[in-house]
């Protein structure tokens, strides 16, 4: 056999040619040292045409000499295989991407490079993919950031970029929160410990100075736990969602406030004709030197100017605007002290205070103060209801359960129960059924209180058959008002 014959003339004479040069997917030429290509395959030809005395950088690339840093010229120095990412023209002229792949072709194992062999492939689908990943990454609105284990940034989106800086190889708790370590309940730090995806509200500083409120998604870079060496973080700002929350509930509360003045009004013109009344017959009493009108026209006073100290101080707790105060308090304890405060005046007019509570309940983030003026209404109110029915055996019970993520304050009465108009009109404003002792602001106060909770307040009752107050509170708000309650208090 003669090992003369060149090698292209081999391949194209035997089943090779045939079977696997032919069949193989791959775009495959057959170089020689002066760049010609002496032989390819049909997909060569169907994807860069006419090549038959032609050389391969014409081909590849429709240039007229070398290309720089040609691997071929490479190969055939050293003998070593190579692959390489290149960008060259197909035989329409239009753009192509492909995978290089050169290996050398020797006549003997340790002889001389005679040939290069080049194996390319297809990849412009792939690199529009990698485009419009690319796009994607850059332009979409929210912040994204890859962080390796060392919780470093490697990369940024432009929207991160834009409103955090260029901030490659810092830290991301430096470069969100300023911090100088890394952050307690790292969500990121969760991912790379178990592999899984994490969610959480934050609160980061933008490069302006600026508080930026985000909803941060943690996601694993890697094939399985022991493999994530990157986790990537997307973060959704919703700053402005807050602010217009935050506004939507102060022009609640200015609009409750605003239809509560003319009830105010109303409420303080009838007290102060029971204090010109009593100034009357405090007048008159003095006149005559009678003791005892002296004393009926002081008791109009008193019983007045003790109506303005409600009014004024209820007023005073509904129009105020605030945060609720929250601490990590066990709710059942708050009914005990409320059971402790009432169970006098409730025996006092023949009514059962008691309490069921559930004792699985744990601490939660509550505002004991607040509650506790919610409870007070509430007990109260039932204890009133009970006095006021007629009934000889009345009971009132508050309850609390935790259930499905719900944490929930009942106040059950027994007492003479509302009809469906006065249902209805139980949380507006200066409605009462307690006639002149009341100031119809304690369950508008209550409302108030369990809202700034996140919290909703419903009444269920027929007519004398009792009533059910119910405080529902979602522990997921809870702890999400806590958490941002604490961060604004750590600077954060």
């Amino acid at each position: 056999m003669n090992r003369s014959k060149p090698i292209a003339r081999e391949i194209s004479g035997s089943w090779f040619y045939k079977e696997l040069f032919q069949q193989v997917p791959f775009n495959v030429a057959v170089i020689d040292h002066n760049y010609n290509i002496v032989e390819a395959n049909d997909n060569f030809t169907d994807y860069f045409g006419r090549w038959k005395g032609r050389k391969c950088y014409k081909v590849y690339k429709n240039l007229d000499y070398p290309c720089l840093g040609c691997n071929a010229r490479l190969t055939f120095e050293d003998g070593r295989p190579r692959v390489s990412d290149e960008s060259g023209v197909d035989q329409h002229g239009k753009e192509a991407h492909y995978v290089l792949h050169t290996a050398p072709l020797r006549e003997h194992r340790r002889g001389p490079v005679k040939y290069i062999i080049e194996m390319s492939r297809d990849v412009i689908e792939t690199k529009n993919w990698q485009v419009e990943y690319q796009l994607l990454f850059e332009r979409v609105p929210c912040y994204i950031t890859v962080i390796d284990r060392n919780f470093k940034i490697i990369r940024a989106n432009e929207n991160f970029r834009n409103n955090f800086g260029d901030v490659m190889g810092r830290q991301c708790y430096e470069v969100y929160k300023r911090r100088k370590t890394k952050c307690p309940n790292c969500p990121a730090a969760r991912t790379f410990k178990d592999g899984k995806i994490h969610h959480s509200d934050q609160v980061g500083v933008k490069k302006s100075g600026e508080r930026a409120y985000y909803v941060l998604t943690t996601s694993p870079l890697g094939r399985d736990v022991d493999d994530v060496a990157h986790v990537i973080e997307i973060s959704t700002d919703v700053t402005a969602s807050k602010k217009l929350e935050k506004e939507a509930l102060e022009a609640e509360r200015l609009a409750a406030v605003g239809q509560t003045v003319a009830g105010l009004a109303h409420s303080i013109k009838n007290i102060l004709m029971g204090l010109e009344g009593g100034m009357y017959i405090v007048g008159k009493g003095l006149k005559k030197n009678n003791k005892q009108i002296l004393d009926q026209g002081w008791e109009m006073l008193e019983r007045n100017f003790n109506k303005t100290t409600s009014l004024v101080k209820d007023f005073l707790s509904f129009a105020k605007g605030r945060l609720p105060d929250l601490k990590m308090v066990n709710p059942n304890d708050l009914v005990k002290e409320i059971v402790d405060l009432y169970h006098d005046v409730a025996e006092d007019v023949g009514v059962e205070l008691i309490a069921e509570v559930d004792p699985n309940i744990k601490n939660v983030p509550l505002d004991a103060k607040g509650i506790h003026t919610c409870l007070t209404n509430l007990v109260s109110n039932a204890i009133d209801a009970c006095r006021m029915s007629g009934k000889k055996t009345n009971r009132v019970c508050i309850m609390t359960e935790d259930k499905k993520g719900i944490l929930t304050f009942t106040v059950l009465d027994s007492g003479a129960g509302m009809d469906s108009e006065i249902k209805s009109r139980v949380f507006t404003t200066f409605f009462t059924t307690k006639g002149g002792q009341g100031t119809g602001l304690g369950l508008l106060t209550t409302r108030k209180i369990v809202k700034e909770h996140g919290g909703k307040i419903s009444a269920h009752s027929k007519k004398g058959q009792g009533a059910s107050f119910k405080m529902a509170f979602p522990k997921k708000r809870l702890y999400a008002l806590y958490n941002e309650n604490n961060r604004e208090e750590s600077g954060e």
